[in-house]
């Protein structure tokens, strides 16, 4: 009998051979599973931290408008996410974020990264896991890219 191949391994294995694409839809799906186990202040702070690097017109256009009603409740760049504001949003509409937010900057993958570590509910997360693991491969990626340029 073969050892069990873990998982994450197989799930990161999946990633690496998917096109550039399918790698955006897999970050956002992950995204959208650990914000429907994550408590209510890490939620907001995903939330925060996707809809940071949007503008007003990409804000309207996802989701039916939720997070756009979010931003222009608040003076920007203090805008807050209330627990009301974390109760309508649904992890659909957390994915649709994601697949914006990583159209308009990578670097809103790094934000993503310091919110899911410094939660220790989500520590034990097998998806919260995975996208670190993924976002640490892809950050090792770009910059081994840059030292080639």
């Amino acid at each position: 009998m073969q050892p069990e191949i873990p998982i994450e391994q197989l799930a990161a294995e999946v990633y690496d051979a998917a096109p550039a694409a399918e790698k955006e839809r897999m970050v956002s799906q992950l995204v959208g599973k650990i914000y429907e186990t994550a408590p209510a202040a890490v939620r907001s702070n995903l939330i925060l931290t996707l809809m940071k690097p949007l503008g007003v017109l990409s804000l309207v256009a996802v989701a039916d408008g939720i997070f756009a009603k979010i931003r222009f409740r608040g003076g920007w760049p203090d805008v807050q996410v209330l627990p009301d504001d974390v109760k309508n949003v649904e992890p659909q509409d957390v994915v649709a974020l994601t697949h914006y937010a990583q159209q308009v900057s990578l670097h809103v993958l790094d934000g993503l990264a310091r919110v899911v570590t410094s939660s220790p509910v989500l520590a034990t997360s097998a998806a919260a896991a995975l996208l670190i693991h993924i976002l640490m491969q892809r950050h090792g990626v770009e910059r081994r890219a840059k030292i080639r340029d």
